[in-house]
Formats: structure tokens, C-alpha cells, sequence
């Protein structure tokens, strides 16, 4: 073959190998593998936070109370526990609740309510359940459990001010929808962080419900890449409520005291 025959394959193969390369690098990863990574970054290894929940009227009158809140994983990553403990104003003071946020099972919620001076159980089909009398639901505070949806790539697009995934979460069955209360969700993944930056949560019936965005964003465990959110707005698009969670202090805290963590701990004083 003549040596210039020769350098055109050359030349045409590289060029082949190149834009099957950039092709690669184009090509996104699956919406499953996304949320995946969604929620291994959310993953920390414990925390220990002082949280302001704002609820705000469709009036525009607004109730703050304040809490803290601890997580801690267990099970080898599989399980994150969460406790909250409401600090005030006193109508709330000394209310508890207890997450067991579990991989690949339904979640354990215990609450605990100083005024009757018993700890109740919400089982798994009350996720739908407002947290506190705010917008937020026991189900939005915590990870879905991965199978239990099926996710589609609607394309990409900015929030707050980042580079998003768009991802359709739709549950498999009716009864995942009728405990969370959603006919589907469509979430906005940053694809630097992999941290969900805004929401969109239709009601049973397909019509629009909430939605949720965040901000201040922060790093807190830098070997391991974990991220957390420091606040968080949900606004009912059916009636105008809105909640805010804003984390005012937060700390990476490994070593969290492991007797925070039980359904025990909720009723002491």
C-alpha cells in the first residue's frame, strides 16, 4: 500500500478513535446510576446541627421553631439513623422524632410528643405525613429507597446557577405512591456534586403539588466527597404554604453518641 494511502488511514483512524472518545465523554451516565451517586454523597458518616424550621401561612404569618438534629450511619452505609429534637418555642419543646433511614426497606419512624408522654410508631405507609405541620413530608426528608422507582433523563439544565441533570423518578407500584403521595417527582442533580438542587412533586392525581429547591450547598466531609444542603424551601403550589429548613450551625461528627439513636433517648427530658 503507498505510504500515502497508508498516513490518510492513519489518519482517518485517529480520527475515528477521537470522536468515539469525545462521543464517551458525551454520552451521560444512567439516570439510575445518577441517583445512585445521589444518594452515596448524601451519605455521612455522622452530624451533629442546630436547624431554624420556618413554616409560612398562605397569609403570610410565619412560626419558627428550632431544633437539632443529629444522623450517624450504621450497617456498614446501608442504614442512616436521624434524630430531631425541637428546642421551641414551647407549644413543641421536647418533641422528638427518630429516622431509620434504611437502603433497600421501608423506613422506621418513631415520634415522640412530651404532652401525652408516648413514643408512636409511623409506619410506612404514613410517609406521606406532613413533618411538624410543615411542607416537607416524613417521605421528603428522607432517600427513596432506589428500587422502588423507575428514572428517565429529561435532558439537562441549570439551578442555582449549576450545570443539572433532569431526572423522572415514577414509583413501580400504586402503593409507593399512595405512601409517599406522589404520582411522580422530577428532580434537578448537580453534576458536579451530585446534589439534588431543585424539585417538582405531583399529587395523585398528576397535578402539581410542591416544590423544593436548596442552596448554600457545603462540603463536609472533603476525603470522601459528602455534601449536605444548609437550607431548604418547599413551596405548596396549591395553596401558597412555604417551609424552610436553614441549618445555622452544622459539624462532620463520625463519633456521634450512639444512644442518640434510640427510641429511648426520644423520651428523656
Amino acid at each position: 500500500m503507498p505510504e500515502r494511502t497508508l498516513s490518510m488511514v492513519r489518519t482517518a483512524t485517529i480520527a475515528l478513535a477521537l470522536a468515539a472518545t469525545a462521543a464517551a465523554a458525551q454520552t451521560p451516565p444512567s439516570p439510575r446510576d445518577i441517583m445512585s451517586k445521589v444518594a452515596l454523597t448524601r451519605k455521612l458518616a455522622g452530624s451533629e446541627a442546630i436547624v431554624t424550621m420556618t413554616v409560612v401561612s398562605e397569609q403570610g404569618q410565619t412560626r419558627e421553631r428550632t431544633l437539632s438534629m443529629a444522623t450517624k450511619l450504621y450497617d456498614e452505609g446501608k442504614t442512616e439513623k436521624r434524630i430531631y429534637r425541637f428546642q421551641g418555642p414551647a407549644d413543641v419543646k421536647g418533641t422528638g422524632v427518630l429516622v431509620f433511614d434504611y437502603e433497600s426497606e421501608a423506613d422506621d419512624v418513631w415520634i415522640f410528643l412530651p404532652a401525652l408522654r408516648k413514643t408512636r410508631r409511623i409506619v410506612s405507609s404514613q410517609r406521606a405525613q406532613s413533618f411538624m405541620g410543615s411542607e416537607f413530608s416524613y417521605g421528603d426528608l428522607n432517600v427513596p429507597a432506589l428500587d422502588d422507582y423507575t428514572y428517565t433523563l429529561r435532558g439537562e439544565e441549570r439551578q442555582g446557577g449549576e450545570a443539572c441533570w433532569v431526572i423522572e423518578l415514577a414509583p413501580k407500584s400504586q402503593d409507593i405512591a399512595s405512601a409517599e403521595g406522589y404520582a411522580k417527582k422530577t428532580y434537578w442533580i448537580s453534576k458536579a456534586q451530585h446534589v439534588l438542587r431543585r424539585a417538582l412533586y405531583y399529587d395523585l392525581d398528576g397535578k402539581l403539588l410542591k416544590e423544593l429547591k436548596t442552596d448554600q450547598i457545603e462540603l463536609l466531609d472533603a476525603k470522601n466527597q459528602r455534601f449536605r444542603p444548609l437550607r431548604m424551601e418547599m413551596t405548596n403550589q396549591q395553596n401558597g404554604r412555604r417551609s424552610l429548613f436553614v441549618s445555622t450551625k452544622i459539624a462532620f461528627a463520625p463519633e456521634a453518641n450512639d444512644e442518640y439513636f434510640t427510641p429511648r433517648y426520644l423520651e428523656r427530658p
